[in-house]
């Protein structure tokens, strides 16, 4: 457990409660803001009011407005405030060990229709910050490397599995993978044109399926066109 520079004793347990309370707090209500006014319409002021934390309890846990955009974020990913990173959670930890290729791409599709339905306004209202602050849009941009390293991991399993298509390159696939299942592309079909979870899962899982995987390996008959 980390200690400050003067040597003093780990946090008690309450203490860690409450800090772990008051970061909720802050974070909930730093999204609702967010999500209400935009990044820049929102102040650390507001968000120290809507939370009941004071101001310097706010800039002591997260610094900066950025900070509390990027803890927003990763709760809204993680969809807890655990400290486990994602490839170390259990289900993207079966995702990545099934060999099963069909499984694999209908269970990422799964974690990605979860993953996107908590996340994906939130990295908007990060992505139009990045427009005008160029703290923003270097959070923005190692928040996308770091997509891409997780979503080549599935590429790399389909490819030593022998699962992909005949000149597919793994490092193609990983490319195909990070467009379609961006950020961008659920905000566009679900938040823009209203599609359902369901059906952008189901689009998602068969886009995949019909643009890495041979026509042997697609298991049979193709499903019905996905429906609202």
């Amino acid at each position: 457990m980390a200690r400050d520079v003067k040597g003093s004793q780990p946090q008690t347990a309450p203490g860690q409660a409450r800090t772990r309370r008051t970061r909720i707090a802050v974070v909930e209500a730093a999204r609702a803001l967010f999500l209400e006014r935009g990044y820049g319409g929102t102040t650390i002021e507001a968000i120290s009011e809507l939370s009941d934390t004071p101001q310097a309890t706010v800039y002591r846990l997260f610094s900066s407005k950025l900070g509390i955009l990027k803890a927003v974020l990763d709760l809204s990913i993680a969809g807890d405030d655990q400290p486990v990173a994602m490839l170390d959670r259990p289900r993207v930890r079966a995702l990545l060990s099934d060999r099963d290729p069909l499984n694999q791409l209908a269970g990422f599709s799964a974690l990605l229709r979860d993953l996107m339905g908590r996340s994906a306004a939130v990295h908007r209202i990060l992505a139009d910050a990045a427009r005008s602050d160029r703290e923003a849009a270097g959070l923005l941009a190692e928040i996308t490397r770091q997509r891409h390293e997780g979503q080549r991991r599935i590429a790399r399993s389909l490819a030593r599995t022998g699962a992909l298509q005949a000149k597919l390159r793994e490092r193609d696939a990983a490319d195909i993978i990070h467009a379609l299942a961006s950020p961008e592309v659920y905000g566009l079909l679900v938040l823009d044109r209203g599609w359902s979870a369901e059906r952008y899962e189901t689009w998602l899982r068969q886009i995949l399926i019909d643009q890495l995987l041979p026509h042997d390996r697609r298991g049979g008959r193709r499903p019905p066109s996905p429906s609202r």
